[in-house]
């Protein structure tokens, strides 16, 4: 599983959990800086990332369009990178297991 970090989230994420989510990228590693939130959706379910964000408007894309791509919704407000690579790092099996066994597309972390 790949993770796709949004611009509202460090790209410091993508070295800091490459030991359990290798080959993830920020949207920065791949043109999509500044891109609108559709296109940022389109390249995560065409490259198959699970994408990772703050933004509430991608869960309005999961409930208009379902999975793929899932979703990674991390609600805890401004945080350190540490605290959100925590707090990822917490929840690995989680969001490997809900991923992998489910048809959930969005899992909310806090």
């Amino acid at each position: 599983m790949k993770l796709l970090f949004d611009e509202h989230l460090s790209f410091k994420l993508v070295s800091r959990l490459n030991d359990i989510f290798p080959n993830s990228k920020h949207v920065s590693d791949v043109g999509l800086k500044f891109a609108n939130d559709k296109d940022i959706w389109d390249y995560a379910k065409n490259k198959q990332f699970v994408i990772v964000t703050k933004d509430s408007d991608f869960t309005d894309y999961s409930d208009l369009y379902g999975a793929p791509p899932f979703i990674i919704w991390i609600r805890c407000g401004n945080v350190r990178v540490s605290d959100i690579e925590n707090l990822i790092r917490k929840h690995t099996i989680r969001i490997i297991s809900v991923f992998e066994n489910s048809e959930a597309g969005l899992l909310q972390l806090k």
